[in-house]
């Protein structure tokens, strides 16, 4: 438990088959894509200086994890729907430009969008090649918790409560604690389940050195966190 989340360290479907339908009133989600792009690279940078695991890449999700995704979740924002062809069920688009026109890697990453049939674009620069926010990277597919914010702000309300079958860095639990969401999560791999909930906990400290509202000076900042 931190905060309103439940975050567990296993997999997500046995989890949902024993919930009840509409469980959820959002999923916000992003499963394996399932096309090993991952393979070969030097992924480096993972906590204790260990190489990123990929294999997890190489197959999509089955067709039992969306029917039961669907069945727990009034609504569905799924990253990667342009990989899994007919198990997606909304007609609209969201598309997170990345600023990235390096030619490697993809220039943005495409969702689904409950509210409409409409294409709608959120735009964030990474700084550097996959980077997210300013944070450390503990995943080869982390995405900006700001990204997951606009998602809060444009799709979810107040009091709902959130669904994330695949946590990884942990970016969706940042965003659910900064905005008060009541968020369940799930994440197979130890390791990155591991290194998610320390970068929350790290997060959730770093907030807690000032109140809401508090001005922040060079004496309160130094009195705070030392010299």
């Amino acid at each position: 438990m931190v905060d309103k989340m439940k975050l567990y360290n296993a997999d997500c479907l046995p989890a949902m088959k024993e919930m009840p339908d509409n469980a959820y009133d959002l999923a916000i989600v992003d499963p394996p894509y399932g096309i090993g792009v991952f393979r070969n690279r030097p992924w480096k940078g993972r906590p204790y200086n260990k190489d990123w695991k990929i294999d997890w890449n190489d197959s999509p999700p089955t067709a039992e994890y969306f029917s039961e995704l669907y069945r727990v979740s009034t609504e569905v924002i799924c990253w990667g729907a342009n990989y899994y062809g007919g198990f997606i069920k909304e007609t609209g688009r969201i598309i997170w430009d990345k600023g990235n026109n390096s030619g490697i890697g993809s220039a943005c990453e495409i969702a689904s969008q409950p509210k409409d049939l409409r294409i709608v674009k959120f735009t964030y620069q990474n700084t550097g090649f996959c980077r997210a926010d300013s944070d450390i990277k503990i995943h080869p597919c982390q995405k900006p918790v700001a990204l997951y914010k606009w998602l809060l702000t444009n799709y979810a309300k107040p009091g709902q409560t959130i669904l994330d079958t695949h946590l990884g860095s942990g970016s969706s639990a940042i965003a659910c604690h900064d905005y008060g969401y009541d968020l369940t999560a799930y994440e197979i791999d130890k390791e990155y389940f591991e290194a998610a909930t320390e970068r929350i906990e790290r997060h959730k400290a770093q907030g807690q050195l000032f109140q809401a509202g508090e001005v922040m000076t060079a004496e309160s900042i130094k009195g705070r966190v030392g010299n």
